[in-house]
């Protein structure tokens, strides 16, 4: 997709199409679909606004297209993966990946605003390119069973989509090496048995709450997640517990009220996480182990929760947004700490990036319907990440033979001194 390069009034290049879409992609990446207006797409391209319906019939139709521009070549490459070279195909991904850094984001915050017309053959590409990435792990790891293969091959596009939720960079070339790498490093993983089903368990999420203000609260982060907060009204979310709209208020004091409470609480979890793994651990190998499972155990209990925090943080107030922004960051700076004290050698800023891969795996694979339904990717992603963790315990493999298990047994290492509290960042992260 070309870059945005404004034309002077009165001109029509032959690519004006192109330029809208290339500035409207920018746009929504920077600012999100909401607050961005038929306007400022026009403004970014030197035209008045309409001549922007000469090319598209609205603004959900400017979205449509740059999701399906940004789909396309990824699905073409998909495609066309040599499959009877891993390495150079893991490359191959690893660049696309930087060419469509914004791809991820947009999909996952934005995509809710189509409508199902819109929405479908999207999601349609979506899952054509989960089943060729399947296909390409089986390439490599014939004897693996489908559904793991299909587990990993939505890892390794949750891997390759978290730049799109941060800024970090390195040279080109170290970033595709490390984004290859980290594709290597998935589709080596060795994953455990499935558990045995609990007898008796009851379904997730069958008792209701005694405070209507709580239960209020859960409908609303549901309805949040799934079509956006611009797009839930307080009559859905008392519809949704069986009262007038009006009488949310009793409970609420208003709409933003019900998103502020939500994220503060997905915030405060992660922070008292790490407040717990590092007063427990015996050393920063431990506490990133404890930090892992306990980050899969929340993202699968709260997926919902957790997808606001990357959707829909845009729609708070200013010092609020900031505030959050902070705690992030701050989660980030954390792993990333805890991370370079049981691996010095690691460039701060691909630990970073590193930490930003495992996290976005962990609730990618917990937002996607079918995986958070089997019962047994929890652990399978706890394998997954712990490989991403620590790639050189045994080295990434494309021969299609499973690593050895990690971590092995006895105590966690120890590093010399290590210091667990009150991490410092030294790299610009949301």
């Amino acid at each position: 997709m070309p870059d945005p390069s404004p034309g002077r009034r009165g001109t029509r290049p032959r690519n004006r199409r192109e330029l809208i879409l290339a500035a409207a992609a920018d746009l929504f990446a920077k600012h999100g679909y909401a607050k961005v207006g038929m306007g400022d797409l026009a403004n970014a391209v030197g035209i008045a606004p309409s001549a922007l319906y000469r090319h598209f019939t609205g603004k959900q139709d400017v979205l449509a297209k740059v999701l399906a521009a940004g789909l396309a070549p990824v699905r073409e490459l998909v495609r066309g993966l040599d499959l009877t070279d891993p390495a150079a195909a893991a490359a191959e991904l690893a660049s696309c990946a930087l060419d469509q850094r914004h791809l991820g984001l947009m999909w996952q915050r934005e995509a809710r605003e189509l409508s199902p017309e819109a929405y479908q053959p999207l999601a349609a590409v979506i899952q054509e390119i989960g089943h060729g990435l399947a296909g390409y792990v089986r390439s490599v790891r014939p004897g693996l069973a489908a559904s793991d293969a299909d587990l990993l091959a939505w890892s390794i596009l949750a891997a390759l989509t978290s730049p799109s939720f941060h800024h970090l960079d390195l040279p080109r070339p170290a970033y595709e090496e490390l984004l290859a790498e980290l594709v290597a490093t998935v589709i080596g993983t060795g994953l455990p048995a499935p558990p045995a089903p609990a007898p008796g368990a009851a379904p997730a999420g069958v008792l209701r709450p005694a405070s209507r203000r709580e239960e209020l609260l859960i409908q609303a982060i549901r309805m949040f997640a799934s079509r956006g907060y611009t797009q839930v009204g307080i009559e859905d979310i008392g519809s949704a517990v069986g009262i007038a709209g009006p009488s949310v208020y009793n409970h609420w004091p208003a709409k933003l009220d019900l998103l502020v409470t939500a994220l503060r609480r997905g915030a405060a979890a992660l922070a008292m996480d790490v407040a717990t793994a590092c007063r427990q651990a015996t050393g920063p190998a431990d506490a990133l182990h404890r930090l892992l499972r306990s980050y899969v155990s929340l993202s699968h209990t709260h997926p919902e929760i957790f997808g606001l925090l990357i959707t829909d943080i845009d729609h708070l107030p200013e010092e609020e947004r900031h505030a959050i922004r902070r705690a992030q960051h701050e989660y980030v700076s954390e792993w990333a700490h805890l991370l370079r004290l049981d691996q010095p050698h690691l460039d701060p800023v691909a630990a970073r990036i590193r930490v930003h891969a495992v996290l976005s795996v962990v609730h990618d694979t917990a937002r996607t319907g079918h995986l958070h339904r089997d019962p047994a990717v929890p652990a399978a992603v706890t394998a997954i990440c712990t490989r991403l963790l620590w790639p050189n315990l045994t080295r990434p493999n494309l021969t299609g033979q499973p690593p050895r298990p990690w971590p092995p047994s006895g105590p966690a290492r120890r590093a010399p001194a290590p210091r667990l509290i009150t991490a410092r960042p030294r790299a610009r992260c949301e």
